[in-house]
């Protein structure tokens, strides 16, 4: 479940921030949760991609929930560290504008304003108990595949709780919405895997 790398389904992740940031312009508070979030590579391209995405002031009041239920891999999300050779499908621009060399052996550091928008938090889906609440845009890849199926509907139900009215959830592109749970959302756009919030 660890399997991951920057950048990786930007389809997806630029749709969920382009309309995040549409929908929270004037916001005092932005609130996102990466749910299963590994070592760090998503929870970082989204901050990145807010970060490209939004403006200096806004930016400073946007919060990334990252958890995991896997402790060694939320110490190195915490140290936001990576050996280059993980970090080459970044685009050169963002790469240079976001990373900093960190040591001697090739590895490099993402940028202290980017680290400074994430928050680790050890957390078991399962518990079905969220985060917190009020969240603006969930995030759920690569974790729900290895539930059993009623477990799924009821993380996803979790999920919907834990949101905003109108908040987004993107999941896993060969991850369809359970029949149980189709109603609580509405899918965005037709070639991805972005929901919207329904009001139960």
């Amino acid at each position: 479940m660890a399997f991951t790398f920057f950048f990786r389904d930007l389809t997806p992740l630029s749709l969920a921030v382009k309309h995040l940031v549409e929908s929270a312009m004037g916001r005092s508070r932005i609130r996102v949760w990466d749910a299963g979030c590994a070592m760090g590579q998503e929870p970082y391209t989204l901050a990145i991609l807010l970060a490209e995405g939004m403006g200096a002031f806004a930016y400073r009041n946007l919060e990334i929930f990252a958890t995991d239920y896997d402790r060694p891999l939320l110490k190195t999300l915490e140290e936001g560290v990576y050996p280059g050779e993980e970090l080459q499908r970044i685009p050169r621009e963002l790469f240079e504008k976001y990373f900093e060399p960190f040591g001697e052996n090739g590895h490099f550091r993402v940028a202290e304003r980017v680290r400074a928008r994430v928050q680790t938090r050890h957390h078991d889906l399962l518990s079905l108990v969220p985060v917190r609440d009020g969240f603006s845009l969930v995030v759920c890849k690569n974790v729900l595949l290895h539930f059993q199926y009623g477990e799924r509907v009821e993380v996803i139900r979790m999920f919907h709780k834990a949101l905003e009215s109108g908040g987004f959830l993107v999941m896993e592109h060969t991850q369809k919405l359970p029949p149980e749970a189709a109603r609580l959302f509405e899918q965005v756009v037709p070639d991805a895997q972005l929901f919207r919030k329904i009001e139960a």
